[in-house]
């Protein structure tokens, strides 16, 4: 009979649960890099601290700036990982918003949140919403980070994600929706790429790293009719993968979304023949390559 440290109690997509509470990871820790300036695409980076307590920061990318006097659309990031993985620091994500940032020709901000299990869920949404209401503090001009005050176009807000960025995008632009943002910054559009939503073999896992969870219903698993409707954007661009388990969750926000009442407009992309968040994986890729000229193009179109 094993012993009581090594049973294993559930196992998850990500990780398992031993009885005694230990948990294990199936995919290392992520490597991260430091911010820097790019000498060929002309991208500046730097990471900024917004709240020590909980502690939540971010990496902030500036393009070449050819005309000092033009503000620049805003990019607002939420990285992927199952809420339990990865970093808006890893090379990764470093590169795809660094890379849609000097080809949108748009300041970028890449949150940097709280992960299960040292935070549980719902620290990735709260982190994320208070990374969102500091940076929309700057449409003033007199906010912490110069970058910001002199460059950011905060009527051109954008947000956007992948996987679990994609879910947590949601939760921000309804709370956009039904809370708002300071006077002076408006969010003209979220994307979602590949979002990870209820109604899948991983609803279990969800519901076990937020112990506070609503059940099945929670609205931040699955996206509640009320919020679809108040969505706090004008435009949502949605992603979906043909080979990824969340397509069909996928599909079926973009068809809720339609039928809710919200006022917007929405777009379905799908990935055919591709794995979830391929993108990330294989940047150099003909697909994946089409997929960042959409997400670009979105922020630069609108």
């Amino acid at each position: 009979m094993a012993s009581e440290s090594s049973e294993v109690v559930k196992e998850f997509r990500f990780f398992r649960v031993y009885k005694d509470g230990r948990l294990e990871f199936f995919m290392p820790p992520v490597e991260k890099i430091p911010p820097f300036d790019d000498p060929i695409t002309g991208v500046r980076s730097k990471d900024v601290v917004i709240s020590l307590d909980p502690p939540v920061s971010a990496r902030i990318f500036l393009p070449r700036i050819s005309d000092p006097t033009r503000k620049l659309p805003l990019l607002f990031y939420v990285h992927g990982g199952g809420f339990s993985m990865l970093s808006a620091f890893a090379r990764s994500y470093h590169n795809f918003v660094s890379t849609a940032a000097a080809e949108a020709g748009a300041i970028a901000v890449s949150v940097e949140y709280g992960l299960f299990p040292s935070r549980p869920i719902p620290a990735c949404y709260d982190d994320s919403w208070a990374a969102l209401r500091w940076v929309a503090g700057h449409a003033g001009g007199d906010g912490a980070e110069p970058w910001l005050n002199e460059h950011a176009d905060f009527g051109r807000v954008f947000i956007g994600g992948d996987s679990a960025g994609g879910n947590i995008s949601h939760t921000l632009a309804a709370r956009v929706g039904s809370i708002g943002l300071p006077q002076g910054v408006k969010v003209v559009g979220v994307i979602l790429v590949h979002p990870y939503f209820g109604g899948t073999d991983d609803d279990q896992m969800w519901l076990h790293m937020c112990p506070t969870n609503g059940g099945l219903s929670d609205p931040t698993l699955k996206p509640a009719k009320e919020d679809l409707a108040r969505l706090g954007c004008e435009k949502v661009l949605v992603f979906v993968a043909e080979k990824d388990h969340l397509m069909e969750v996928g599909i079926g926000y973009y068809e809720e979304l339609k039928k809710s009442g919200w006022k917007g407009s929405v777009e379905l992309v799908k990935n055919v023949g591709e794995e979830h968040c391929f993108h990330i994986h294989k940047p150099e890729y003909e697909k994946a390559v089409e997929l960042k000229d959409k997400f670009v193009s979105f922020i630069k179109h609108n």
